[in-house]
């Protein structure tokens, strides 16, 4: 959406606790109020930049030969990522140092201009400047006047999220939305363990109990456990000793803040796809510099969310634009050790998302990270420079020059290893779907501050955020943990009662589930009747009413477990 300086201008910016939310307001400008509204004010740096032009995003500027051809101005070419073509995927690398941070920030800053919200993982923390007006140092300005640009500064709506809850909101999932696959890869499960994991959740589904977090899973494998020889007749072998791996596994997890992640309220998708009142997409942005330190955590995190993005969205076939896109920095978390079964749904899913809308990107720094079935999914590519200074390294150098189509002025191979920081070789899809010849670019500067937020602007995008209210407070509501224990209790209590007054318990029983007061007349407390002992077998009619009592509980458990966690049953 075409925007005028005047409206983009720093004086006019309204700050972070206002309408305007997720931005940082600019240095030194007071915040507007209803007494003495703020004045338009000229942008110092020239008009906006529109070079974008409809339905595409401007990457930066290809020449012929070396950068330094740049100065000349020498048989130069603009390099797009066209809108209508971005949920066919793409890919991002390059060794460190070489520029991916920008170049992601780049890409987000067009799809937020277009009115494309946007997911990305921040492993740095770099990222987070997006949010803050860009400084129009004299580098910038220079690498924009190259590219043919007037360097423009803009700053992004943003809203941080954080699994922790430390540096953003707190995103939560419940463990029956992670399902069996994912999480047994990531507690790092063998395949009995899974199997026993698999029980677990069919179990839960058909007693209808809702395994929302970590202690919920622990009650619901400690009930697998005292069922194991019931179990074993109808669902095969489940032994103690798989259940205790998983439930050492369990308490790894929570020493690295999962038990943080699994709970309530989950994140509900529709509140990464929010478009702010001047038509800029959202930018969410994860902070995941200590999410590094669980790396499965990390991965599980994303796959979970790519699925759930699948599941939930519904078919759109090829818009004029995405209606989300998804940046996977450091992408080989999500593919290291993971088994076939997993890779196929990952691979499945890429493939098919696409006419959910959703341009998946992955980030990382060597191509080869990818596996072959879902590198061949993504279309747009951004490759930054690769050191061959190892076989590996030289075979890497060559699998990515031979990705690309080739170009008859470029030795592929050659300049990937010459690529100066800024500089990438590029390909975007054109025409029909048609991969364009690799060009050697200068990558455009982005529009948004370079580098972190501090620790108080970022708070001051958290207090304006629109979705605070709705996560920061977790939520513990009826689960697998209390159900459960009111079945130990209400079976614990009819033996207490039999302890107490031998003889009474059927008594007790018909009186409170027929209201007859058939016991009125019994023998006193610890009489056993007829001279017989206290019996504590269960009659009939108490059967049938405890079993009566089980199938409310399912159905209402089920009803619960299928209208609040419908990404489960679909």
């Amino acid at each position: 959406m075409a925007r005028t300086p005047s409206s983009r201008s720093p004086a006019t910016r309204t700050p972070a606790t206002g309408p305007r939310t997720g931005k940082v307001p600019a240095s030194g400008a007071a915040a507007p109020t209803s007494a003495e509204p703020a004045q338009p004010k000229a942008n110092p740096w020239g008009p906006a930049v529109q070079s974008e032009g409809d339905g595409r995003i401007l990457v930066g500027r290809s020449f012929l030969g070396r950068s330094e051809a740049a100065k000349a101005g020498t048989s130069a070419k603009d390099e797009y990522l066209t809108l209508r073509l971005a949920n066919r995927h793409g890919l991002v690398t390059g060794a460190t140092g070489t520029g991916k941070t920008v170049t992601l920030q780049v890409l987000a800053e067009g799809f937020a201009r277009a009115g494309v919200p946007v997911f990305a993982a921040d492993i740095k923390g770099d990222l987070s400047g997006v949010a803050a007006l860009g400084v129009a140092k004299d580098f910038l300005i220079e690498r924009a006047h190259e590219v043919g640009l007037t360097y423009t500064p803009d700053s992004f709506p943003v809203i941080f999220w954080d699994l922790f809850g430390e540096q953003g909101h707190p995103i939560r999932a419940t463990v029956s939305e992670m399902g069996p696959l994912l999480l047994a890869r990531l507690m790092g499960l063998n395949d009995t363990q899974e199997g026993v994991l698999n029980i677990v959740f069919r179990l839960a589904d058909e007693q209808g109990l809702p395994i929302l977090d970590l202690k919920d899973l622990r009650a619901m494998l400690a009930e697998v456990a005292q069922s194991a020889a019931t179990l074993t007749a109808k669902y095969g072998n489940v032994s103690t000793q798989s259940v205790g791996a998983i439930q050492r596994q369990l308490l790894v997890l929570e020493n690295q803040g999962a038990d943080k992640f699994f709970g309530e309220p989950a994140l509900n998708i529709a509140d990464l796809m929010r478009v702010d009142r001047s038509g800029y997409g959202t930018i969410s942005v994860l902070a995941a510099d200590k999410l590094m330190g669980a790396p499965r955590l990390y991965a599980c995190f994303l796959l979970w969310l790519l699925s759930e993005l699948f599941e939930r969205l519904p078919e759109v076939g090829d818009p004029d634009k995405p209606k989300l896109v998804f940046f996977f920095d450091e992408a080989h978390l999500l593919f290291d050790e993971a088994p076939k079964a997993l890779l196929d749904k990952v691979e499945q899913v890429v493939r098919l998302i696409r006419s959910k809308g959703v341009g998946v990107y992955f980030v990382s720094q060597n191509p080869l990270d990818i596996p072959e079935s879902v590198l061949a999914q993504l279309g747009n590519r951004v490759q930054h420079a690769l050191r061959a200074f190892t076989p590996r390294d030289q075979k890497a150098v060559k699998a990515a020059a031979e990705t690309f189509r080739p170009n008859p002025d470029l030795d592929t191979a050659q300049v990937i290893m010459e690529l100066g920081k800024g500089e990438a070789l590029v390909s975007m899809l054109e025409g029909n779907g048609v991969p364009s010849m690799v060009e050697r670019t200068l990558i455009r500067p982005p529009s948004g501050r370079i580098g972190p937020l501090s620790a108080d602007e970022r708070a001051a995008v958290m207090a304006g955020s629109p979705v605070g209210h709705i996560y920061d407070a977790p939520i513990d509501r009826e689960s697998a943990f209390e159900m459960l224990q009111k079945r130990i209790e209400e079976k614990a209590a009819p033996q207490e009662a039999a302890a107490s007054d031998g003889g009474g318990f059927l008594g007790g029983v018909l009186d409170s589930v027929l209201g007859t007061g058939a016991s009125a007349g019994k023998a006193p407390s610890g009489t056993a009747r007829s001279g017989g002992r206290a019996s504590t077998r269960m009659t009939t009619t108490e059967v049938v009413v405890n079993q009566v009592a089980r199938t409310v509980a399912s159905g209402l458990g089920r009803a619960i477990l299928r209208g609040i966690l419908g990404s489960i049953r679909r």
